[in-house]
């Protein structure tokens, strides 16, 4: 494996590392508030503080699992019901975000998915108060095209991560923060696919994508 994938992949796990610091350190913290209180109330507060925590850390794993890793199967292509059933709840976990869902049924090649799921990712992130996010996709034979819109009071895209979707992020300035937007940009613009940011306004911004299959 060449060092820069070796690093990418580094630089994914610091990041999943990152997002499932906050879970389970309150699952921790949830644990010892237990072992030294005796109050019925507080008990259950408790109990709800690891419920949700435990939710949560799972709900990351499987996402992060599909996104950065090689589940989905044994086969080429995913469902993408197994898709929404990990971005579902990463992004309306906060009920401050809403999903709106426009795939077709058809199975999506595992690079289209992990295409999708990582600008997911990060457009959940820039809905800094929430707002709606949708996700749309469309086979068209030889080319499949990606659509994500976040919409919100605050939406927020981090110039670095902006440059790594651009391609004007040079490797040595990739981070944790910009390797997933790094990695979608490979992935896209292989076998000539195009990726493309839309900002009509202050609170939308759009992520084209269109993702060419390989000449046989």
């Amino acid at each position: 494996m060449p060092d820069t994938d070796i690093d990418l992949a580094s630089l994914l796990c610091s990041r999943l590392c990152h997002d499932l610091l906050s879970p389970v350190g309150a699952m921790n913290n949830g644990l010892e508030l237990l072992a030294d209180e005796n109050d019925p109330e507080m008990q259950k507060r408790c109990l709800q503080l690891l419920t949700d925590s435990a939710k949560s850390a799972a709900d990351k794993l499987k996402f992060f699992r599909l996104a950065f890793g090689a589940a989905g199967g044994f086969g080429p292509s995913v469902d993408p019901a197994e898709a929404r059933a990990v971005i579902e709840p990463l992004v309306t976990g906060s009920g401050r975000t809403q999903l709106i869902w426009s795939v077709p049924s058809e199975l999506l090649s595992k690079r289209v998915v992990k295409i999708l799921l990582n600008l997911v990712f990060i457009a959940n992130d820039m809905l800094v108060r929430g707002g709606t996010l949708s996700v749309g996709a469309e086979n068209r034979g030889e080319e499949q095209e990606i659509v994500i819109s976040a919409t919100g009071p605050k939406v927020i895209l981090d110039d670095a991560i902006k440059a790594a979707l651009a391609g004007n992020l040079e490797e040595d300035a990739i981070d944790s923060r910009t390797a997933a937007a790094w990695m979608v940009r490979g992935l896209v613009v292989r076998d000539g696919g195009v990726l493309q940011l839309a900002e009509p306004d202050a609170e939308t911004k759009i992520f084209g994508a269109i993702i060419r299959s390989p000449a046989v």
